[in-house]
């Protein structure tokens, strides 16, 4: 039920810095439109469509995701993307994909200058503190509340991995 309800990461972002990527035109579009109109989450989508989760996403939310961008995912020790989306490698593929997702729609301000644990799609909880820029399991928000139809998308600077 959790891989159903997937992508829906607490919008952890308050004061990010938004200069470092390109506005997404968000709004008009689901979470999945979203993402590939921006042109920076080419490995996530592609990651999203192996794990089977694109529908989810695309389905009514609300849905917070951190986002990792595809230099988050270069970043990941070589060959770990590859392996991933290897078919036997799925649930895997899921586990971590569905851990930065929260099942609800949060825009930075709902949390600005608070700490907090939220419970993920995944099952675990991820560490979010606002207090001092906004960081979410020790990856940077670099640009917060890009609105989608069905929720909102946080961009993060590293692949979070459940423990």
């Amino acid at each position: 039920m959790f891989r159903r309800k997937f992508l829906g990461v607490l919008g952890a972002a308050a004061v990010a810095t938004t200069a470092a990527m390109p506005l997404l035109a968000g709004g008009q579009k689901d979470i999945v439109d979203t993402a590939v109109s921006a042109g920076s989450f080419n490995t996530l989508v592609a990651a999203v469509q192996a794990a089977g989760l694109a529908g989810t996403l695309k389905g009514k939310g609300p849905f917070t995701v951190f986002a990792p961008t595809d230099e988050a995912f270069a970043a990941l020790p070589e060959g770990t993307v590859e392996t991933l989306l290897m078919p036997e490698n799925k649930d895997q593929l899921v586990s971590i994909l569905t851990y930065h997702v929260v099942p609800a729609k949060v825009m930075s301000g709902d949390i600005a200058g608070k700490r907090a644990k939220v419970l993920t799609v995944q099952g675990d909880r991820l560490s979010v503190n606002a207090r001092n820029g906004v960081k979410v399991q020790g990856a940077e928000v670099t640009q917060a509340d890009i609105e989608a139809t069905n929720g909102v998308i946080h961009v993060i600077d590293k692949v979070l991995l459940p423990e």
